[in-house]
């Protein structure tokens, strides 16, 4: 119960403080645990049973996507949904069994083992099996919470850290108002009253920090402002790929880029249903000039078919040239069938599902006078791989298709880590989709405009390349890691001294 609650502190509901309160519960119960029999098995199963609830109701999409749109039968649907959520809990069941069998007695080393010990179960969730960073605590934290100033300096990983703290703190002032036993000797007197200051003070000093850390600028504007145009065809899943619609996609996005002129226009991911040599020349031609009428360019979102490989591609016309950025992370089961899972793909219906990666190395895209970081749908998931094009990209570009996850809290879950990106990297982050989030987040991470989901339009503004490197650019994930790796020998349970003669 406590899991699925903290789904609620995400967006789009976006209760903030309910992450806090959800992994106090859990810090609550782990503590109990260590206090009592001290069995990590049982530590396994809080952290386990945690988890659970949080994936079956904050993922539950996947189900959608398999079920719905994906065509799989839907017994066998449901069944890959529990077993999903059951692999992602493990990390967590890690972590409980961790901190039963290390945590101290004193509430400071004890808050601070729990904070280290979630972080490193969400760092290794991110990156196992090619990783899976989706509700990571620290996504609940976009502005206007006060720990989104953590970010630039740490990361998501970092803010997730803060969550985790908080949770145990709290914890631990509430513990110690209600329980005399808490506070030793001193009784239902004036120690009683003051128990509570010092978790009380560390609580403060999170939240004024992470406040004040909000107002510093790390980076600066780059060049001219430039209109952009974001386009959203809201073209149904279930039709996108029919032949007979085919001409119909290409109609919308013509005269959506047509009545919507702007220096730099973006399609979402595979726009146009078909590989880019399939689509017809004349066709290309007049985006291409659509796009030269403000000495501009135009980024479409199209396979690209490449001797016997195939790739998830972002394609650019325009003034600048034809560029392309093939997608590197690739979605297992969705874009490419993971060793010994053919039986599992045959049953369902996804259309061009085995891409071939990326190269790493790809240099930002030059558009419309800046330097673009473009990424393709669930890439901006992954903090550390973004970064790989910075400080050299200006301006940060994400092409989606979360059609396939329906009216779900999938679309509203991919902005908020899309805000969290450009807090980390002090870039603005766009974003054109199929049928939504299409949005423009500034470098504060705060949502500026946004189109309403399932509707049929051109999101227009203008916008500012940016310069310079965060700390979190600069390093990564690095120092976080090391830091947590470093607080669980110095906050784990000391072993009792022993007797000599």
């Amino acid at each position: 119960m406590l899991g699925a609650a903290g789904v609620t502190g995400f967006a789009p509901f976006g209760w903030f403080p309910v992450n806090w309160l959800s992994l106090g519960g859990l810090f609550a119960l782990l503590v109990a645990e260590a206090d009592g029999d001290r069995r990590p098995w049982h530590g396994a199963l809080i952290g386990a049973s945690h988890a659970f609830g949080l994936f079956l109701t904050g993922v539950s999409w996947i189900y959608v996507s398999l079920s719905v749109f994906g065509g799989m039968p839907a017994a066998v649907a449901g069944l890959a949904t529990l077993l999903f959520c059951t692999v992602l809990a493990l990390f967590a069941a890690l972590a409980g069994a961790l901190f039963v069998r290390l945590a101290a007695a004193d509430w400071l080393r004890r808050t601070l083992l729990f904070a280290a010990l979630w972080v490193l179960a969400e760092y290794l969730r991110a990156w196992a099996f090619t990783g899976f960073p989706w509700l990571s605590a620290g996504y609940s934290q976009t502005p206007p919470s006060p720990l989104a100033g953590y970010a630039p300096l740490l990361g998501v990983h970092g803010v997730s850290l803060f969550s985790a703290l908080l949770g145990g703190l709290i914890f631990e002032v509430g513990r110690r108002w209600l329980s005399t036993e808490a506070c030793g000797a001193g009784g239902a007197g004036g120690w009683r009253r003051w128990c509570p200051v010092l978790p009380l003070l560390a609580i403060a000093a999170i939240v004024v920090t992470g406040d004040r850390l909000r107002e510093l600028r790390w980076t600066e504007a780059h060049g001219e402002p430039l209109s952009v145009a974001l386009l959203q065809g809201n073209v149904a899943q279930e039709m996108k790929w029919r032949p007979e619609r085919f001409a119909d996609s290409l109609r919308t996005y013509y005269q959506l880029a047509l009545e919507n002129p702007a220096q730099l226009t973006v399609l979402p991911e595979t726009a146009l249903p078909a590989f880019l040599d399939q689509i017809p020349a004349e066709y290309l031609d007049a985006l291409q000039q659509l796009a030269r009428r403000r000495q501009g360019d135009l980024l479409l979102g199209v396979p690209v078919a490449d001797v016997r490989q195939y790739f998830n591609a972002a394609v650019s016309l325009g003034a600048s040239g034809r560029q392309r950025y093939d997608k590197v992370h690739l979605v297992p089961f969705g874009e490419f069938v993971p060793p010994g899972f053919a039986w599992f793909m045959a049953m369902a219906n996804i259309p061009m599902s085995d891409f071939t990666a990326g190269s790493p190395a790809q240099a930002p895209l030059r558009l419309a006078g800046q330097r673009v970081g473009v990424n393709i749908c669930y890439e901006d998931a992954f903090g550390e791989e973004i970064i790989a094009a910075l400080p050299a990209a200006t301006l940060l570009v994400n092409v989606s298709n979360v059609a396939w996850f329906g009216d779900s809290l999938a679309p509203a879950q991919h902005l908020q880590i899309a805000q969290m990106r450009a807090l980390e990297t002090g870039r603005m982050m766009l974003r054109a989709t199929n049928t939504g989030m299409t949005a423009i987040v500034d470098v504060h991470g705060r949502v500026r405009s946004v189109l309403p989901p399932f509707t049929r339009g051109a999101l227009v503004g203008d916008v500012r390349g940016y310069s310079g490197s965060t700390p979190y650019v600069r390093w990564g994930n690095w120092p976080l890691i090391a830091l947590a790796l470093l607080l669980i020998p110095l906050a784990k349970r000391r072993p009792a001294a022993t007797r000599t003669a």
